[in-house]
């Protein structure tokens, strides 16, 4: 299997399910009252959101398939180290369970940001420097706007206490 076939089938099911979602399983499974006064704490706001970005992904993936040469290389050749993956395997489930332990002790946020980190670093990132940016920013950016824009209480940790 080439790359290029991988964006297109990759493109073709994220639009599939990204369809699926809006057409189907929001407006299903998805209750909302009548009168929600602000668009953005409403259920089905986050929902229908996520499908559409998952959608657009989904036509970029397509959108680069297109562009690529068809007979790229191949991405299903045998691996020169297969141990390498099983340890990289082992090393997620002790960055989950490391996730558990930390949560309580060092809050949501600052955790999220050390994960991030270091699920980056262990996938071996091209961008290291976007990646801790990111790690950063986005669970910051997510805190302020669940804590003091939606009224959500984000847990906090024993050693930080964010605003």
């Amino acid at each position: 299997m080439t790359q290029r076939q991988v964006q297109m089938r990759l493109g073709t099911g994220a639009l599939l399910v990204a369809i699926f979602l809006i057409i189907y399983a929001i407006p299903q499974w998805v209750s909302s009252p009548s009168n929600v006064g602000n668009i953005i704490l409403s259920p089905l706001f986050w929902p229908y959101a996520l499908a559409g970005f998952t959608g657009l992904a989904g036509l970029g993936l397509i959108f680069s398939g297109v562009r690529m040469a068809p007979d790229g290389p191949r991405v299903d050749a045998p691996c020169d180290t297969p141990g390498l993956a099983w340890l990289r395997l082992a090393g997620m489930a002790a960055i989950m369970v490391v996730t558990m332990v930390l949560l309580p002790r060092l809050g949501m946020v600052l955790t999220c940001m050390l994960v991030f980190l270091a699920s980056a670093f262990l996938v071996r990132t091209r961008h290291p420097v976007t990646a801790v940016v990111c790690a950063v920013i986005i669970p910051l950016v997510l805190y302020a706007f669940f804590a003091h824009i939606a009224g959500v209480a984000i847990p906090q940790g024993e050693i930080l206490r964010l605003p």
